[in-house]
């Protein structure tokens, strides 16, 4: 019976995603270290080292449906690991050609392997949904370049920028982590293939030959040497999935300030009954956002334990390598999980342009002081502008009026623009900047 909730059937739907469950699940890790052990076979049997024929049979054994899971957690109970059971298991299903299951190899071959095999898939996952996301965002950026709305710093409005800017802002993130992907996997994507204590010594002067057959047999790089205790590949792996959640909870929280009923400017794309309260019909809560920024935050919490992890003593570690396995898969079906909501929002966000352009006259042209100021700067000097504008301000503010009025009472504004050059000024559509410019540097390096 599942104890934590990104594993149940019921409240999995919210933290994770089946297809990175199936994954990482326990059927597919033993899966995987048969399959490391029939790789093995086959290249063993090819270089002479066991018979062919053993090899074959090995191979053909080699499927899930041979061990016995009583079997296999007697043995983990009394062994401490895996493997001793599932070499058993294979071996007696291989019948005599089980004599030569296993040759030369160590139990953490078998497991850190199979680990990198299912790193590999879960980064695929990774990788499409990130892509996915990036695109989304994109196409957004550019529906959006021209609807004008409130930057905020300090969760005070600031100055106009537009919610296609927002967007650009929000996918740039996505590029590089695509492209910290493309670097980590070479890095990671490694076979560990060393024996007993890191020598081959088993395999005489055979050893490296099979460590790259390994490799090749299973798509994999082959390491200068071995990682038992190397344990970098895997911390960045996790600390690269930290960034990628640190990216998706920026955008939830975002989506949560801009769905509050007194923004209404941006919501998560409406389901019926997504969201809904038990007691409050008209609710519509950011849900997916909430779940974003749950799945993230134990994302985080999981980093910091899988760099703890790499102190790893001598040549086997005593406990820091058995909590890489609390770590690895619930850090990827979180992120995972995480992703597939981000990737609903940024498909199907429900955007209110209207609202927005009601937001930004809520201080009656406040937010575009700075424009005013430098509008006046050449006319005034900035010192002067600078100081008649404040002073606008504050009457503008006490007062109640927009700031154009509180501009036409100082005889220095009038006197050198009227009113439909003030109202210009005042217009945040006319103070973006390089929005569209920053806008289209995104788009360029999302197709490239």
């Amino acid at each position: 019976m599942p104890v934590n909730p990104a594993d149940s059937p019921i409240l999995g739907t919210l933290y994770g995603s089946d297809a990175m469950r199936a994954i990482f699940g326990e059927t597919a890790y033993f899966q995987r270290m048969l399959d490391v052990e029939a790789a093995l076979a086959r290249v063993q049997g090819r270089m002479g080292i066991i018979p062919q024929s053993s090899a074959d049979a090995i191979v053909a054994a080699a499927r899930i449906e041979n061990l016995r899971t009583e079997d296999l957690a007697a043995s983990a109970r009394t062994v401490g690991y895996p493997v001793v059971g599932l070499v058993a298991g294979l071996s007696r299903a291989a019948g005599e050609a089980g004599a030569w299951t296993h040759w030369g190899a160590t139990t953490q071959d078998i497991m850190d392997t199979a680990t990198v095999l299912q790193v590999r898939d879960g980064l695929d996952l990774i990788e499409a949904a990130l892509r996915s996301i990036l695109a989304a965002l994109v196409v957004q950026a550019d529906k959006h370049r021209n609807t004008v709305m409130a930057g905020r710093t300090h969760l005070q409005q600031a100055l106009p920028v537009t919610f296609g800017l927002k967007c650009a802002v929000w996918a740039m993130p996505f590029i590089a982590h695509l492209d910290r992907l493309k670097q980590l996997r070479p890095r990671v994507q490694q076979v560990e293939f060393a024996g007993a204590a890191g020598t081959l010594a088993s395999l005489g002067d055979q050893g490296i030959g099979v460590m790259a057959g390994l490799a090749a047999e299973l798509n994999l790089n082959v390491p200068l040497a071995p990682w038992h205790v190397c344990r970098d590949g895997l911390a960045e792996t996790v600390g690269f999935l930290g960034l990628v959640s640190g990216t998706l909870a920026k955008i939830a929280t975002d989506i949560i300030l801009l769905a509050q009923t007194e923004v209404g400017e941006v919501s998560e794309p409406y389901i019926a009954g997504r969201g809904a309260s038990s007691t409050m019909p008209q609710k519509r809560n950011p849900i997916a956002s909430e779940y974003i920024l749950a799945a993230s935050r134990m994302v985080h919490g999981l980093v910091p334990v899988m760099l703890g992890a790499m102190a790893q003593d001598h040549e086997r570690a005593t406990g820091p390598w058995q909590a890489e396995a609390l770590v690895l898969p619930q850090a990827f079906v979180l992120t995972h999980g995480a992703l597939l909501h981000t990737q609903a929002i940024a498909e199907g966000m429900v955007v209110d342009a209207a609202r927005m352009r009601a937001n930004l006259g809520i201080t009656h042209g406040l937010i575009v002081s700075e424009a005013v100021m430098m509008g006046l700067a050449p006319v005034l000097g900035r010192g002067e502008a600078h100081h008649v504008v404040k002073h606008a301000c504050d009457v503008a503010l006490n007062e109640r009026i927009p700031l154009a009025d509180a501009l036409q009472r100082d005889p220095a504004v009038p006197a050198r623009l009227d009113r439909t050059a003030i109202e210009r000024l005042i217009d945040p559509a006319h103070y973006l900047g390089s929005t569209q410019a920053f806008i289209d540097r995104v788009i360029a390096a999302a197709g490239s």
